[in-house]
C-alpha cells in the first residue's frame, strides 16, 4: 500500500548557505509548481553566507487576491459612514 502523501504547503521558506545544493532546492520547488515569491535574502553568519527565499503555490496567491478582492467590495457596499470615522 502506497504512503499518503503529504498536501503541500501554500507557502515555504527555503533557507541554506549559498551552495549548489540550495539553488538545488529552489529549482525543484519551481518544478513542483511553487513560484518566487519576494527578493532572497542573504546574511553573513561569520563563516558562511546564508541565503532565504520565499515560495508559494500561484493557487494560495489567487485565494488571497479573492479574499482582497471580497473585502474590498464588502467596504464598498458597506453604507454606514461612522464605521470609517478617523480614517483618511
Amino acid at each position: 500500500m502506497p504512503e499518503p502523501t503529504e498536501e503541500k504547503l501554500s507557502y515555504r521558506l527555503i533557507t541554506g548557505p549559498d551552495t549548489r545544493e540550495f539553488c538545488e532546492r529552489i529549482t525543484a520547488a519551481l518544478a513542483e509548481g511553487y513560484v518566487l515569491h519576494g527578493s532572497p535574502a542573504a546574511a553573513f553568519n561569520g563563516t558562511d553566507i546564508i541565503v532565504a527565499q520565499a515560495v508559494v503555490l500561484p493557487t494560495a496567491i489567487a485565494s488571497a487576491d479573492a479574499a482582497v478582492a471580497n473585502a474590498v467590495d464588502q467596504l464598498e457596499n458597506y453604507e454606514d459612514d461612522e464605521a470609517f470615522e478617523g480614517h483618511a
